[in-house]
């Protein structure tokens, strides 16, 4: 199943996927029985109501009228949903550590910082680049983890029982924020970095986890352009998806809707950056950066079984 929020007569709405249409389960009128409305309320809502909200899609699936639906065509995506806490990490693709300037910890532990609702922008939206915080602006494809059973300290052999699904999300970056470098030292500032507007474009749509199957088996690319960025695969991964979940339960209850990144692959600008310690890798089939992300770029992101998230970069004007 495929989730999606969508704007109509100035809401968003939340949407299930059906082929080139989506079905407004708010529609489904006689359909839905006494308290079923709030289950369908809004995204967050739909994914804590866990196996009831399931059941419930899938029979206005089967038995919603044609006036519940709207070609895909025809509306304008929202994010899928906007959590209030999106946790993060870096440094977990081997590969895109050889290619940068690494902290002490690179690799060795979990990068751990977090971008907010105030982050989040909707697929097609516009990357807001403004140069009096950026003029490196860089941009990451991440599989993203959707949590839905509520959990602490979860063990990593259950983690992926409180999965509700996955999206993608671009890790977008200031990298003259981030990176500090002195006296041989580098470390990051992952506040000013990585937290601003527009840094967290998330969707097309959520994909529940029955369709995934094994989040550590997705292919995943970047282009820019057209251009083939980034090409690798959740395997790559140093930790799981299941040692995220984790690792992030140990400081925070996760709640339905809360959102996990899981750091990207080689093929970041940052690598053509020797000034920030880039250390530019030729790999074969990718066209390897030349500069930072400019106004008038196009950027897709692509997880397989999800789809393609798709962004272009525009000016912030003051």
């Amino acid at each position: 199943m495929k989730l999606v929020n969508f704007w109509r007569d100035g809401d968003v709405r939340l949407g299930f996927m059906l082929g080139e249409e989506i079905l407004e389960p708010g529609l489904a009128g006689s359909l839905l029985g006494p308290g079923e409305a709030r289950l369908i309320a809004d995204t967050v809502s739909f994914i804590g109501s866990g196996e009831a909200g399931l059941r419930l899609a899938s029979r206005l699936i089967q038995q919603a009228p044609a006036t519940a639906r709207h070609a895909l065509a025809s509306v304008r995506l929202a994010p899928p949903l906007r959590p209030s806490t999106i946790l993060c990490t870096g440094s977990n693709y081997s590969d895109h550590n050889q290619e940068k300037a690494n902290a002490p910890t690179s690799g060795k532990e979990p990068e751990f910082f977090i971008k907010t609702s105030d982050c989040v922008a909707g697929p097609g939206e516009s990357i807001q680049y403004d140069p009096s915080l950026t003029r490196k602006l860089d941009c990451e494809t991440e599989l993203a983890i959707v949590m839905g059973k509520p959990g602490r300290h979860i063990p990593r052999e259950r983690a992926l029982e409180h999965v509700f699904g996955y999206t993608i999300v671009n890790d977008v970056t200031a990298r003259d924020r981030q990176v500090r470098r002195s006296n041989g030292v580098t470390w990051y500032d992952l506040g000013r970095g990585k937290a601003f507007d527009t840094s967290a474009p998330i969707g097309p749509w959520i994909v529940t986890a029955d369709e995934i199957g094994d989040p550590q088996a997705l292919r995943l690319q970047t282009r820019i352009n057209g251009e083939l960025r980034q090409s690798s695969n959740t395997s790559n991964m140093i930790w799981s998806c299941a040692d995220l979940i984790h690792f992030f339960s140990v400081n925070f209850t996760l709640k339905p809707g809360m959102v996990i990144i899981t750091g990207t692959p080689a093929g970041t600008a940052w690598s053509a950056d020797e000034e920030l310690g880039g250390r530019g890798q030729i790999v074969e089939g990718l066209v390897a950066a030349t500069r930072y992300c400019l106004p008038g770029d196009v950027i897709e992101c692509e997880v397989e079984s999800i789809g393609v998230l798709r962004s272009n970069i525009v000016e912030l004007r003051i």
